[in-house]
Protein backbone atom coordinates (compact mmCIF):
# COMPACT_ATOMS: atom_id res chain seq x y z
CA UNK A 1 0.00 0.00 0.00
CA UNK A 2 1.22 3.17 -1.04
CA UNK A 3 2.14 5.73 1.94
CA UNK A 4 1.32 9.30 0.32
CA UNK A 5 2.35 10.78 4.04
CA UNK A 6 6.14 9.18 3.78
CA UNK A 7 7.24 13.09 3.30
CA UNK A 8 4.52 15.16 5.27
CA UNK A 9 6.99 15.73 7.85
CA UNK A 10 8.71 18.07 5.61
CA UNK A 11 6.25 20.09 4.38
CA UNK A 12 4.63 23.41 6.38
CA UNK A 13 1.29 24.80 5.83
CA UNK A 14 0.30 28.30 6.62
CA UNK A 15 -2.95 29.64 6.86
CA UNK A 16 -3.28 33.54 6.61
CA UNK A 17 -7.15 34.39 7.82
CA UNK A 18 -9.08 37.16 8.32
CA UNK A 19 -12.32 38.27 8.45
CA UNK A 20 -13.45 38.16 4.99
CA UNK A 21 -15.94 40.07 2.49
CA UNK A 22 -19.08 40.14 0.62
CA UNK A 23 -18.42 38.69 -3.15
CA UNK A 24 -20.15 41.51 -4.51
CA UNK A 25 -21.22 45.20 -3.59
CA UNK A 26 -25.66 43.67 -3.34
CA UNK A 27 -27.96 43.27 -1.09
CA UNK A 28 -27.89 39.81 -2.06
CA UNK A 29 -24.08 39.45 -1.47
CA UNK A 30 -24.64 41.45 1.62
CA UNK A 31 -27.51 39.51 2.78
CA UNK A 32 -25.45 36.17 2.38
CA UNK A 33 -22.72 37.78 4.27
CA UNK A 34 -23.93 38.84 6.74
CA UNK A 35 -26.22 36.17 7.58
CA UNK A 36 -22.90 33.72 8.24
CA UNK A 37 -21.05 36.74 10.09
CA UNK A 38 -23.90 37.59 12.20
CA UNK A 39 -25.01 33.86 13.20
CA UNK A 40 -21.96 33.59 14.73
CA UNK A 41 -22.32 33.10 18.53
CA UNK A 42 -18.87 34.38 19.01
CA UNK A 43 -19.43 37.41 17.29
CA UNK A 44 -23.35 37.79 18.83
CA UNK A 45 -23.53 36.20 22.46
CA UNK A 46 -27.33 36.47 22.83
CA UNK A 47 -29.17 33.92 23.85
CA UNK A 48 -30.25 32.12 19.80
CA UNK A 49 -33.99 32.22 20.64
CA UNK A 50 -34.21 35.81 20.95
CA UNK A 51 -31.44 36.79 18.50
CA UNK A 52 -32.46 34.59 15.28
CA UNK A 53 -36.06 36.11 14.78
CA UNK A 54 -34.73 39.68 14.98
CA UNK A 55 -31.45 38.89 12.30
CA UNK A 56 -34.15 36.94 10.10
CA UNK A 57 -37.06 39.49 10.12
CA UNK A 58 -35.36 42.54 10.79
CA UNK A 59 -31.53 43.11 10.09
CA UNK A 60 -31.13 40.96 6.81
CA UNK A 61 -34.20 42.56 5.27
CA UNK A 62 -32.95 46.19 6.00
CA UNK A 63 -28.97 45.94 6.90
CA UNK A 64 -28.21 44.58 3.47
CA UNK A 65 -29.35 47.68 1.10
CA UNK A 66 -27.65 49.87 3.54
CA UNK A 67 -24.26 48.24 3.70
CA UNK A 68 -24.72 47.59 -0.39
CA UNK A 69 -24.04 51.57 -0.43
CA UNK A 70 -21.41 51.98 1.59
CA UNK A 71 -19.06 48.72 0.24
CA UNK A 72 -19.41 50.30 -3.42
CA UNK A 73 -18.22 53.51 -2.32
CA UNK A 74 -14.70 51.58 -1.56
CA UNK A 75 -15.26 48.69 -4.04
CA UNK A 76 -12.20 48.98 -6.88
CA UNK A 77 -12.37 47.32 -10.36
CA UNK A 78 -10.37 44.27 -8.97
CA UNK A 79 -13.10 43.87 -5.73
CA UNK A 80 -13.52 44.24 -2.53
CA UNK A 81 -9.93 45.96 -0.70
CA UNK A 82 -9.90 43.57 1.80
CA UNK A 83 -9.51 40.76 -0.89
CA UNK A 84 -7.25 42.33 -2.88
CA UNK A 85 -4.65 43.35 -0.02
CA UNK A 86 -5.14 39.74 1.74
CA UNK A 87 -4.58 38.09 -2.19
CA UNK A 88 -1.73 40.10 -2.26
CA UNK A 89 -0.15 39.18 1.38
CA UNK A 90 -0.39 35.32 0.02
CA UNK A 91 1.72 36.42 -3.11
CA UNK A 92 4.28 38.25 -1.75
CA UNK A 93 4.74 35.78 1.43
CA UNK A 94 4.79 32.90 -0.90
CA UNK A 95 7.62 34.34 -2.88
CA UNK A 96 9.74 35.37 -0.15
CA UNK A 97 9.10 32.00 2.39
CA UNK A 98 11.15 28.81 2.61
CA UNK A 99 10.35 26.75 -0.38
CA UNK A 100 8.73 23.53 2.17
CA UNK A 101 6.18 26.35 3.08
CA UNK A 102 2.54 26.10 1.46
CA UNK A 103 0.74 29.32 2.57
CA UNK A 104 -3.12 29.47 1.65
CA UNK A 105 -5.57 31.60 2.32
CA UNK A 106 -8.73 31.38 4.17
CA UNK A 107 -11.74 33.95 5.36
CA UNK A 108 -13.58 33.09 8.39
CA UNK A 109 -16.96 33.97 6.29
CA UNK A 110 -17.19 34.13 2.59
CA UNK A 111 -14.99 33.08 0.26
CA UNK A 112 -12.38 31.29 0.31
CA UNK A 113 -13.25 30.33 3.44
CA UNK A 114 -10.82 28.19 6.28
CA UNK A 115 -12.32 25.09 5.03
CA UNK A 116 -10.97 26.08 1.24
CA UNK A 117 -7.91 26.45 3.04
CA UNK A 118 -7.97 23.26 4.94
CA UNK A 119 -8.69 20.79 2.05
CA UNK A 120 -5.77 22.66 0.19
CA UNK A 121 -3.14 21.98 2.75
CA UNK A 122 -4.69 18.09 3.30
CA UNK A 123 -4.52 17.52 -0.19
CA UNK A 124 -0.85 18.20 -0.23
CA UNK A 125 -0.92 15.73 3.04
CA UNK A 126 1.04 18.61 5.03
CA UNK A 127 0.94 17.48 8.52
CA UNK A 128 2.07 20.42 9.93
CA UNK A 129 0.15 23.48 10.02
CA UNK A 130 0.15 27.15 11.48
CA UNK A 131 -2.36 29.74 11.37
CA UNK A 132 -2.48 33.29 11.72
CA UNK A 133 -5.29 34.95 11.94
CA UNK A 134 -4.45 38.61 10.54
CA UNK A 135 -5.85 40.50 14.26
CA UNK A 136 -3.19 41.54 16.49
CA UNK A 137 -5.32 41.84 18.99
CA UNK A 138 -7.13 38.58 20.07
CA UNK A 139 -10.72 38.36 20.73
CA UNK A 140 -13.02 36.34 21.38
CA UNK A 141 -15.30 37.02 17.91
CA UNK A 142 -12.27 37.21 15.63
CA UNK A 143 -9.44 35.06 16.95
CA UNK A 144 -11.47 32.51 18.41
CA UNK A 145 -14.06 32.58 15.60
CA UNK A 146 -11.28 31.39 13.66
CA UNK A 147 -10.09 28.67 16.30
CA UNK A 148 -13.74 27.50 16.33
CA UNK A 149 -13.83 26.89 12.15
CA UNK A 150 -10.35 25.12 12.75
CA UNK A 151 -11.98 22.79 14.50
CA UNK A 152 -15.26 22.57 12.52
CA UNK A 153 -13.59 21.23 9.74
CA UNK A 154 -11.10 18.69 11.67
CA UNK A 155 -14.03 17.45 13.77
CA UNK A 156 -15.44 15.52 11.14
CA UNK A 157 -12.63 13.93 8.43
CA UNK A 158 -10.28 11.35 9.54
CA UNK A 159 -7.13 14.11 9.76
CA UNK A 160 -5.52 15.53 12.26
CA UNK A 161 -2.10 17.39 11.56
CA UNK A 162 0.20 18.88 13.85
CA UNK A 163 -1.19 22.33 14.28
CA UNK A 164 -0.09 26.02 15.98
CA UNK A 165 -1.96 28.87 16.36
CA UNK A 166 -1.17 32.71 16.77
CA UNK A 167 -3.30 33.70 19.23
CA UNK A 168 -2.44 37.60 18.18
CA UNK A 169 0.65 40.07 18.51
CA UNK A 170 -0.48 42.96 19.58
CA UNK A 171 3.21 43.75 21.23
CA UNK A 172 5.41 42.01 19.38
CA UNK A 173 8.31 44.32 18.39
CA UNK A 174 7.96 43.75 14.64
CA UNK A 175 4.40 44.67 14.81
CA UNK A 176 4.79 48.00 16.55
CA UNK A 177 8.09 49.39 14.89
CA UNK A 178 6.13 48.33 11.49
CA UNK A 179 3.11 50.65 13.16
CA UNK A 180 5.46 53.49 14.22
CA UNK A 181 7.40 53.30 10.62
CA UNK A 182 3.89 53.62 9.28
CA UNK A 183 2.66 56.62 11.53
CA UNK A 184 6.39 58.50 11.16
CA UNK A 185 5.75 58.15 6.96
CA UNK A 186 2.25 60.17 7.56
CA UNK A 187 3.73 62.42 10.15
CA UNK A 188 6.90 63.16 7.58
CA UNK A 189 4.38 64.02 4.75
CA UNK A 190 1.50 66.06 6.54
CA UNK A 191 3.17 67.15 9.63
CA UNK A 192 2.67 66.24 12.83
CA UNK A 193 -0.64 66.26 13.89
CA UNK A 194 -2.16 67.94 17.53
CA UNK A 195 -3.85 64.66 18.20
CA UNK A 196 -2.98 61.14 17.02
CA UNK A 197 -6.12 58.57 17.75
CA UNK A 198 -5.52 54.57 17.41
CA UNK A 199 -9.40 53.73 16.45
CA UNK A 200 -9.83 50.13 17.61
CA UNK A 201 -13.26 48.24 16.39
CA UNK A 202 -15.65 48.21 18.93
CA UNK A 203 -17.16 45.74 21.25
CA UNK A 204 -19.64 45.27 23.73
CA UNK A 205 -19.03 46.49 26.94
CA UNK A 206 -20.06 42.69 28.33
CA UNK A 207 -17.32 41.04 26.39
CA UNK A 208 -14.86 42.62 29.01
CA UNK A 209 -17.16 42.09 31.87
CA UNK A 210 -17.19 38.33 31.31
CA UNK A 211 -13.08 38.54 30.65
CA UNK A 212 -12.02 39.25 26.85
CA UNK A 213 -8.84 40.79 26.93
CA UNK A 214 -9.05 42.51 23.94
CA UNK A 215 -9.50 46.07 25.17
CA UNK A 216 -6.68 45.19 27.53
CA UNK A 217 -4.49 44.25 24.27
CA UNK A 218 -5.59 47.55 22.39
CA UNK A 219 -4.33 50.08 24.91
CA UNK A 220 -1.02 48.33 25.21
CA UNK A 221 -0.50 48.40 21.44
CA UNK A 222 -1.07 52.03 21.59
CA UNK A 223 0.73 52.53 24.61
CA UNK A 224 3.66 50.74 23.06
CA UNK A 225 3.32 52.82 19.97
CA UNK A 226 2.95 56.00 21.60
CA UNK A 227 6.31 55.32 23.46
CA UNK A 228 8.05 54.71 20.66
CA UNK A 229 7.15 57.90 19.03
CA UNK A 230 8.09 59.50 22.12
CA UNK A 231 4.47 60.99 22.28
CA UNK A 232 3.37 62.73 25.56
CA UNK A 233 -0.01 61.71 26.95
CA UNK A 234 -1.44 65.04 25.81
CA UNK A 235 -1.00 64.15 22.40
CA UNK A 236 -2.60 60.84 21.67
CA UNK A 237 -5.67 58.93 22.71
CA UNK A 238 -7.22 55.35 22.28
CA UNK A 239 -10.76 55.42 20.88
CA UNK A 240 -13.58 52.89 19.02
CA UNK A 241 -15.52 52.91 15.99
CA UNK A 242 -18.05 50.52 14.78
CA UNK A 243 -20.34 50.42 17.45
CA UNK A 244 -24.11 49.57 17.12
CA UNK A 245 -27.51 49.00 18.64
CA UNK A 246 -28.32 50.22 22.41
CA UNK A 247 -25.63 47.99 24.48
CA UNK A 248 -22.99 50.12 25.98
CA UNK A 249 -19.84 49.48 24.00
CA UNK A 250 -15.78 49.89 24.74
CA UNK A 251 -15.10 53.34 25.38
CA UNK A 252 -14.38 56.24 24.67
CA UNK A 253 -16.31 56.15 20.93
CA UNK A 254 -14.52 57.79 18.48
CA UNK A 255 -17.39 59.96 16.85
CA UNK A 256 -17.72 61.67 20.57
CA UNK A 257 -14.12 62.27 20.66
CA UNK A 258 -13.74 63.69 17.62
CA UNK A 259 -16.62 66.26 18.23
CA UNK A 260 -15.13 66.91 21.67
CA UNK A 261 -11.78 67.17 20.31
CA UNK A 262 -12.93 69.77 17.18
CA UNK A 263 -15.10 71.92 19.57
CA UNK A 264 -11.97 72.32 22.22
CA UNK A 265 -9.98 73.57 19.20
CA UNK A 266 -8.30 70.91 17.95
CA UNK A 267 -7.59 71.57 14.48
CA UNK A 268 -5.60 68.66 13.01
CA UNK A 269 -5.72 65.39 13.64
CA UNK A 270 -4.56 61.93 12.21
CA UNK A 271 -6.38 58.72 12.75
CA UNK A 272 -4.77 54.66 12.61
CA UNK A 273 -6.62 51.75 12.95
CA UNK A 274 -4.15 49.16 14.04
CA UNK A 275 -6.80 46.42 14.85
CA UNK A 276 -6.53 46.37 11.05
CA UNK A 277 -4.37 44.51 9.01
CA UNK A 278 -5.45 45.72 5.59
CA UNK A 279 -7.79 48.39 4.75
CA UNK A 280 -11.62 47.52 4.81
CA UNK A 281 -15.46 48.98 4.90
CA UNK A 282 -14.59 50.26 8.39
CA UNK A 283 -11.41 51.78 7.82
CA UNK A 284 -11.86 53.59 3.99
CA UNK A 285 -15.53 54.40 4.57
CA UNK A 286 -15.83 54.51 8.32
CA UNK A 287 -12.92 56.75 8.73
CA UNK A 288 -11.74 58.08 5.79
CA UNK A 289 -15.29 59.14 5.03
CA UNK A 290 -17.21 59.63 7.63
CA UNK A 291 -15.13 61.00 10.65
CA UNK A 292 -13.35 62.84 7.98
CA UNK A 293 -16.78 64.81 7.08
CA UNK A 294 -17.83 64.54 10.99
CA UNK A 295 -14.60 66.26 12.15
CA UNK A 296 -14.60 69.00 9.57
CA UNK A 297 -18.03 69.80 10.12
CA UNK A 298 -17.56 70.47 13.85
CA UNK A 299 -14.38 72.81 12.82
CA UNK A 300 -11.38 71.20 12.38
CA UNK A 301 -9.13 71.59 9.65
CA UNK A 302 -6.70 69.04 8.91
CA UNK A 303 -7.73 65.37 8.91
CA UNK A 304 -5.47 62.32 7.76
CA UNK A 305 -5.98 58.06 8.00
CA UNK A 306 -2.72 56.66 7.95
CA UNK A 307 -3.54 53.40 6.11
CA UNK A 308 -3.29 50.26 7.38
CA UNK A 309 0.18 47.94 6.79
CA UNK A 310 -1.63 46.01 4.21
CA UNK A 311 0.65 44.39 1.95
CA UNK A 312 3.65 46.40 2.32
CA UNK A 313 7.09 45.52 2.71
CA UNK A 314 6.38 46.29 6.38
CA UNK A 315 3.86 43.85 6.80
CA UNK A 316 5.11 41.08 4.56
CA UNK A 317 8.47 41.29 7.01
CA UNK A 318 6.38 41.00 10.40
CA UNK A 319 3.97 38.28 9.09
CA UNK A 320 7.66 36.39 7.58
CA UNK A 321 9.04 37.03 11.08
CA UNK A 322 5.66 34.99 12.60
CA UNK A 323 6.18 32.40 10.73
CA UNK A 324 9.77 32.30 10.81
CA UNK A 325 9.73 32.14 14.46
CA UNK A 326 6.71 29.87 15.10
CA UNK A 327 8.19 27.18 12.70
CA UNK A 328 11.86 27.08 13.20
CA UNK A 329 11.72 24.13 15.23
CA UNK A 330 9.86 22.08 12.32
Amino acid sequence: MKNDYINSNKKIGVIISNLGTPEAPTRRGLKRYLNQFLMDKRVIDLPRILWVPILKLFILNIRPRKSSKLYRAIWTDEGSPLMVFSKSILNKLSSVVDNRITIALGMRYGSPSIADAMKILREEKISKILVIPLYPQSASPTTSSTFDAIADYLKNIPWMPNLRFVAGYHDQNDYINALVKSINNSFNEHGKPEKLIFSFHGMPYRYLEKGDPYYCFCQKTARLTAEKLNLNDNSYETAFQSRFGSDKWLEPYIDELLINEANNGTKHIQVISPGFAVDCLETLEEISMQYQNLFLKNGGEKFEYIPCLNDSDLQIDMIKSIIDQSTKDW
